[in-house]
């Protein structure tokens, strides 16, 4: 099965740093979209804005009208799984054939609050009854230089012990996503990661070199509690099977800092 070319996709999320890739990729394949946001919008040819809420409720029905295929990629530190059962509920009322999840890799591993919500939301989608795919992403080079260009504004660098990062190009992902849409529900599929992995210090170096800035002096920390123990083990890890992206968090500098 593949997505019909006269329905709109419909994308949350769509203004997002992911939804930014993954919305020009369904226009450049044809697709017209529809994107659910918090704040309206002007629309332009092939993409129609419409306002509504998926924590409270609002304007999630019209929405999805007409749809059979959702992308959700709207995400935030809490009420994840809430806003995810509001979509399903909505999707399942208005027939759709494929609803499409972005989550994290480690959402069944680390025991996180925020992890704990995006596994809920997995569990929602999974059981909502609709035909579905998810696929669970590493954390994104964008959220990583997020992190670093703060954390390098500190006299001495904090470098929790044992954790490691993954960082992905989210450039990669919506690549990923935009492929899976147009296919077949898939149920779970591999994991997307990126192709090395770094700690707080390996993540820095390379950035504080391409601002011409002096190296910090570091600080090993812990992690506490069991989310520590979990992250020091590589729960929040690609695991064998998963699928690597091509694009280093040394490549994303470059083209960012230039």
């Amino acid at each position: 099965m593949t997505t019909s070319s006269t329905s709109p996709i419909l994308v949350t999320g769509g203004t997002g740093t992911l939804g930014g890739h993954v919305v020009p990729l369904l226009r450049s394949a044809g697709h017209e979209v529809r994107i659910l946001s918090r704040g309206p919008r002007p629309s332009v040819p092939g993409i129609t804005h419409v306002t509504g809420d998926l924590l409270a409720g609002e304007g999630v029905a019209a929405a999805v009208a007409g749809i059979r295929t959702v992308l959700h990629l709207a995400g935030g530190p809490k009420g994840d799984d809430a806003a995810t059962r509001t979509l399903v509920r909505a999707a399942t009322a208005a027939g759709v054939r494929h609803l499409v999840y972005i989550s994290v890799i480690g959402a069944d591993r680390v025991p996180l609050a925020w992890l704990r919500s995006k596994l809920a939301a997995e569990r929602a989608v999974a059981e909502s009854g609709i035909p579905w795919t998810t696929l669970r992403a590493a954390q994104f080079h964008d959220l990583a230089f997020t992190v670093v260009e703060k954390m390098t504004k500190l006299p001495v660098l904090p470098v929790p012990g044992g954790l490691r990062l993954q960082p992905v190009d989210s450039r990669e992902v919506a690549a990923r996503l935009v492929d899976l849409a147009l296919g077949a529900p898939a149920g779970l599929v591999p994991d997307l990661a990126g192709p090395r992995l770094y700690d707080l210090g390996a993540l820095a170096r390379p950035y504080l070199d391409l601002r011409g800035r002096r190296r910090r002096p570091t600080l090993p920390v812990r992690i506490p509690g069991k989310a520590g123990r979990a992250y020091r083990a590589g729960a929040n890890l690609a695991p064998q099977n998963a699928e690597t992206g091509k694009r280093t968090w040394e490549d994303f500098l470059a083209e960012r800092l230039g």
